[in-house]
């Protein structure tokens, strides 16, 4: 039988690596996108143009990833989120601190949020979110960026304790600098090769969706490559 995978993000440089990867597991894939974007998926995956900062559009989201009753959804994948620097603390609209968490936390709140029901009714299922490093190891002059990011592990332990006893898990992953062409252009001058690849952390996604790792919930699991 084949299961379906809910992968927000999917058009970015993670998210494409995480839509492929599953795909190539034989994964039905469904991933909200910005109206307009479509064509910036994977093929293969099926586009739903949603906006995830509200709660209507989590709903368009997970209706579709549930609309084939032959690849039930056991997989919710959050990875939709941004960055934005700033000053430090004292120099930083708590406007700009606040938008951090409606980039980072407020979609992985409500997507999760409206596929839970559909987890349990299917039995249980996995839930991943994407965090940072930074959320562990914060660095100066992006404190929105930084404890939104604190606030997803934060929200991802609370799920896994939460829907335990209904076989519900959630992990989190919490990535390094990625290896995306937006990073090297803005930061040309790094040691690129240190950084970690796309596609090695949709593997590790992958895993944490699959039955394989059935014994764990509630892991925070670094993905920093060698930098």
């Amino acid at each position: 039988m084949t299961n379906t995978a809910l992968v927000t993000g999917g058009t970015g440089g993670l998210g494409a690596a995480t839509v492929v990867a599953f795909l190539a597991a034989g994964w039905r894939v469904v991933a909200p996108v910005r109206p307009g974007s479509e064509d910036r998926l994977p093929a293969g995956a099926l586009p739903v143009p949603a906006d995830l900062t509200t709660a209507a559009g989590a709903a368009d989201a997970v209706a579709a990833a549930t609309g084939d009753p032959a690849a039930p959804l056991t997989a919710v994948v959050n990875l939709v989120g941004g960055y934005a620097a700033s000053g430090l603390i004292a120099d930083t609209p708590v406007e700009d601190f606040e938008a951090m968490f409606t980039a980072n936390l407020r979609p992985t709140y409500l997507v999760t949020a409206a596929a839970l029901p559909h987890l349990v009714a299917a039995g249980g299922g996995s839930v991943v979110c994407v965090s940072s490093r930074a959320a562990v190891a914060p660095f100066p002059g992006a404190a929105g960026y930084v404890t939104s990011k604190a606030a997803v592990l934060a929200f991802a332990q609370t799920v896994a304790v939460e829907y335990r006893k209904q076989n519900v898990r959630c992990n989190t992953v919490l990535p390094s600098v990625i290896d995306t062409p937006a990073n090297r252009t803005s930061m040309p001058d790094a040691a690129h090769d240190r950084w970690v690849r796309p596609e090695q952390i949709a593997d590790t996604i992958v895993f944490l969706a699959s039955d394989v790792s059935s014994p764990t919930s509630g892991a925070q699991i670094p993905v920093y490559g060698q930098a």
